[in-house]
């Protein structure tokens, strides 16, 4: 490695692998998983080996796609007056082709566990695989890099909302219900407000970059109305799937987690720049606890 990416003597080289996997939005992997092994297990059809898989294949394409993002961002120089939780390629810890090899590895395991949950589920589980690792590379890495043209909040919803919760609950029951995909669109509309506050605080500096988000595209007003009507998607989906008879009043604990959101909702409606990190994290907070309290429920 040469001087120029030798890590700073306060953060050891673990230290800044860990942070360039960033920990806090692998919630959005996680929960999905959770959500779509409940309702498997409701219709009791749940396996703990495929459900496993999921999950690890799961976490290995968000580190992935985090690994992709921190190398495209800081060639693009997306990073240059970054405002959020620093980016290792930018800030010298790691050397930018560790970081895009390391992606490397994390789609190479995920292709492997991909494999064992092909052979259980069949060709629908290959197109998911094969069509989740393209959209995490192609986030901010290829000719149209999805999070700079105004698509990584419908990446985010599709792809760790409906695939994710789909998938886990088809490679365990060989099905897709409406139901599933109604959760699926709850678990979705959280993980795609994580995205929106973060567009929402790098709105001035993505403007300088060409970074073309929705935030950037449609304005701050825009933006926010964005994060309200996720939540309020999100909200409406437990008494929804009870007045269908797709579940018990056991799913209206995912609204135990509401007061949850009154933090990260006025930080939103309020704030700009830097302020917006805690709304961030409180974000991945109320997702996290909305999204296993509905698990949960679905489950009960």
């Amino acid at each position: 490695m040469s001087a120029e990416f030798a890590p700073p003597a306060s953060m050891s080289k673990p230290a800044a692998w860990i942070l360039a996997a960033r920990p806090r939005t692998l919630v959005a992997a996680v929960v999905p998983v959770a959500v779509g092994t409940a309702l498997a297990a409701r219709a009791g059809k749940a396996q703990a080996l495929p459900a496993l898989a999921a999950l690890l294949g799961a976490v290995l394409i968000q580190i992935g796609t985090n690994f992709v993002n921190d190398y495209y961002d800081f060639k693009k120089g997306a990073d240059a007056e970054r405002v959020g939780e620093a980016r290792v390629s930018s800030q010298g810890l790691i050397a930018p082709g560790q970081v895009i090899a390391a992606a490397g590895l994390m789609g190479l395991l995920a292709t492997g566990v991909g494999l064992y949950l092909a052979s259980v589920g069949g060709w629908p589980i290959v197109a998911i695989g094969v069509a989740s690792l393209l959209a995490g590379y192609a986030y901010t890495g290829g000719p149209y890099p999805l999070g700079y043209h105004g698509l990584g909040d419908v990446f985010v919803f599709v792809f760790f909302g409906l695939v994710a919760v789909g998938g886990t609950y088809f490679v365990q029951a060989g099905a897709v219900t409406v139901p599933v995909m109604l959760a699926a669109a709850a678990v979705g509309a959280l993980g795609t407000n994580i995205i929106v506050v973060n567009n929402l605080r790098d709105v001035d500096t993505d403007v300088k970059v060409n970074k073309r988000t929705l935030a950037v595209r449609f304005g701050v007003r825009f933006t926010r109305a964005e994060y309200v009507a996720l939540l309020a998607l999100a909200v409406a989906v437990p008494p929804l799937l009870l007045a269908l008879h797709q579940a018990r009043a056991w799913v209206l604990l995912a609204w135990l987690a509401l007061p949850l959101a009154r933090a990260p909702l006025g930080l939103v409606l309020r704030e700009r720049g830097r302020p917006l990190d805690r709304g961030l994290a409180l974000t991945a907070r109320l997702q996290a606890a909305f999204g296993l309290l509905l698990a949960l429920g679905l489950w009960l």
